[in-house]
């Protein structure tokens, strides 16, 4: 399988949580962002119970990990992930 870099990810990944792993479906996106001349990424992570707001967490997918901030649940039970510098797609 091969990979482009981009601008977007939908797909497996793998949420870590300190001792803790939780499999889901995330759907990433970001950018550079030239006011802060950093990459800014976020998406959304599929419901999981497990997985609580405010929570400082791992993201992995098969290109690579980053860490990230869950906040904001919506009305499907998914939530929001953000964070800044290398992406983990």
């Amino acid at each position: 399988m091969t990979h482009e870099p981009g601008e977007r990810f939908s797909g497996p990944a793998e949420i870590i949580d300190g001792e803790s792993a939780v499999e889901v479906t995330v759907d990433l996106r970001g950018g550079f962002q030239p006011i802060d001349g950093h990459f800014h990424w976020y998406g959304r992570v599929g419901a999981d119970d497990r997985l609580v707001s405010g929570d400082r967490v791992t993201i992995r997918t098969g290109y690579g990990a980053a860490e990230g901030r869950l906040s904001d649940v919506d009305p499907w039970g998914r939530l929001r992930i953000a964070g800044t510098g290398r992406p983990p797609f």
